[in-house]
């Protein structure tokens, strides 16, 4: 199962939000049976741990070092994540 992780800078409030949007958003696609979402804080998220990652603009440099990074202008926009998320697992 490959992973979609959200992160935020303390791992708890944006990043769960976000995870349980991008939940709601793979059962919408019918790809949860091939992806799950998870949370982390920006300090404990490593390259290794999802295929995926998503985070705000506001810390869009700070998560350079992760791999295929989805950057939201808003973390409350779900149009923006559920049309970022297609994109990048071709939904």
């Amino acid at each position: 199962m490959k992973t979609i992780m959200a992160v935020c800078g303390s791992g708890l409030g944006s990043s769960f939000m976000v995870e349980m949007n991008i939940t709601d958003i793979l059962n919408e696609l019918g790809a949860s049976s091939e992806y799950q979402a998870s949370h982390n804080s920006l300090a404990d998220a490593t390259a290794d741990q999802a295929e995926i990652f998503v985070t705000g603009k506001d810390l869009e440099a700070s998560a350079s070092h992760l791999p295929n990074l989805i950057v939201l202008d808003s973390l409350l926009d779900r149009d923006e994540l559920k049309a970022k998320i297609k994109e990048k697992i071709g939904y």
